[in-house]
């Protein structure tokens, strides 16, 4: 498996527009657009850095998965995401070596992203995402 860079860091927030405001007015970083991530249940606000972006992600479904993080954790880091070169390929890796997968095929993901996530248990308790974007 080839992992190019952090793709991007997800941030489980209640709402997108009060977790923005520190992202622009505080860091000063540029809101680049807000994406319904229906099949999700999530509303997600990206802000690049470089190669890289943070992601506010918000639910949009009280029984949606980052509702349900949320009413489990609280707000904060939700997720990692790194950028693979070939994604069905990292999957495939990933299986032969017995990790355990959330999804063992890639999904769409915000920003047209194929993605698909990691599970927890097999990573100390963080949730990781591959994304190949092309």
């Amino acid at each position: 498996m080839k992992i190019k860079h952090i793709d991007h860091i997800g941030i489980a927030v209640k709402s997108i527009d009060q977790a923005a405001k520190f992202y622009t007015d505080v860091l000063g970083l540029k809101l680049e657009g807000i994406e319904n991530v229906a099949e999700q249940k999530v509303n997600v606000a990206f802000f690049p850095i470089t190669d890289s972006e943070v992601e506010l992600v918000e639910s949009t479904h009280p029984d949606g998965p980052v509702a349900k993080y949320i009413e489990s954790r609280g707000e904060g880091v939700q997720h990692i995401a790194f950028r693979v070169e070939n994604i069905e390929e990292a999957l495939e890796e990933l299986k032969a070596k017995g990790v355990r997968l959330i999804d063992e095929k890639p999904r769409k993901g915000a920003g047209g992203a194929k993605i698909a996530f990691i599970h927890p248990k097999e990573t100390n308790g963080v949730l990781v995402e591959l994304c190949q974007r092309d």
